[in-house]
């Protein structure tokens, strides 16, 4: 390798030193001969995504992995690939830790032995038996004073929203958000915004339900069965804030989003002829685990 490496791992271009590159002894960089690409790039056939990690892990044998990071087993197998074992132990010690106690794990994803786990919100629970057995169905009764969901949604019936588990149902939410505004000559001073059409929301009917409650406007797609996916809801308000407090209320974390924009003259509405409408449209993915 030269001083400054350069590789294409999968489509994807990294660029690093070779001293991180051949740092870990004995390992499949250290050893292997590459191939280049046509632009002269060190060529590797893997998971271009991944391989951020492991050279994260190359720089300084560390490796700090985001909050909720789904791809362990897959980053497990890339590190055996390229030989490093202290990292494929590592991760491999972290997915046993987390089967045997997924209660037991901080939101950062480290292990807690002491802390109980947090309550559960919005969900039904089961009153204590009197003297303390039998009478099952005393077991299933709900309490009264949980008659609806912290959202002010109504509350949903176990089978919606308790998994086999005794958790709570995982599941996504989208919340998609479309803006339009006109800018003239003056840039940001001249900018004019126009109303916001609506907020709309796509993902399972009752997880819906459970975060939105009233506030979700079900014309467009009513007497959806709660197991049932829907694209047609949207909200009764135009705050993509109120939304997000919502979905952080109901145990919701962002997950990821994307966003995408037009642009197109204004004349044919009666504006100047150099004045512009900007669309955009956003999405955000929002995921209970």
């Amino acid at each position: 390798f030269p001083e400054i490496v350069e590789l294409n791992v999968g489509g994807q271009v990294y660029v690093t030193r070779r001293c991180t590159v051949v740092s870990v002894r004995d390992s499949l960089l250290w050893r292997i001969e590459l191939p280049r690409d046509s632009k002269g790039r060190f060529f590797l056939d893997r998971d271009g995504f991944l391989f951020r990690y492991i050279l994260d892990y190359l720089r300084d044998l560390q490796l700090v992995l985001p909050e909720h990071f789904p791809e362990r087993s897959r980053l497990q197998r890339e590190a055996e690939y390229f030989q490093l074992p202290d990292l494929a132990r590592r991760l491999a010690q972290a997915r046993v830790a987390a089967a045997a106690r997924p209660a037991a794990l901080h939101r950062d994803g480290s292990l807690c032995t002491d802390e109980p786990p947090p309550p559960l919100l919005g969900y039904l629970e089961a009153e204590p038996l009197e003297g303390g057995s039998g009478g099952g169905a005393a077991a299933s009764a709900p309490s009264p004073t949980a008659s609806r969901s912290p959202s002010g949604g109504p509350l949903l019936t176990p089978s919606q929203s308790l998994d086999g588990a005794g958790g709570r149902r995982s599941g996504y939410i989208t919340i998609g958000y479309r803006g339009s505004y006109t800018i003239g000559r003056e840039a940001q001073a001249d900018a004019k915004f126009r109303r916001v059409a609506r907020i709309t929301v796509c993902g399972k009917t009752a997880l819906a339900k459970e975060v939105f409650g009233e506030t979700l406007n079900e014309s467009r797609d009513p007497d959806r069965p709660p197991e049932r996916y829907t694209a047609r809801y949207y909200l009764k308000f135009n705050f993509l804030e109120q939304a997000f407090d919502r979905l952080s209320e109901a145990g919701f974390r962002m997950a990821a989003c994307s966003s995408t924009g037009t642009c197109a003259f204004a004349p044919e509405q009666g504006g100047p002829a150099d004045d512009k409408i900007w669309t955009s449209y956003t999405e955000y993915v929002f995921c209970r685990d």
